[in-house]
């Protein structure tokens, strides 16, 4: 998921140096939501590793 937030980036800004503007917004967009969606799952996911008793590796 993070991999894809950075490809997304990566188009942004490549299209926004080469002034495509809608795509470079589409793009940065889309790679937003991605990172956030892998930020809350990330969080969730170390969450129910302490409920459950585990410590970090």
């Amino acid at each position: 998921m993070l991999g894809w937030a950075l490809t997304f980036l990566v188009i942004a800004l490549i299209a926004g140096i080469f002034g495509f503007g809608g795509i470079a917004s589409a793009s940065a967009g889309i790679a937003q939501i991605l990172f956030f969606v892998f930020l809350v799952l990330f969080i969730v996911a170390m969450v129910a590793r302490a409920v459950r008793g585990r410590p970090p590796t």
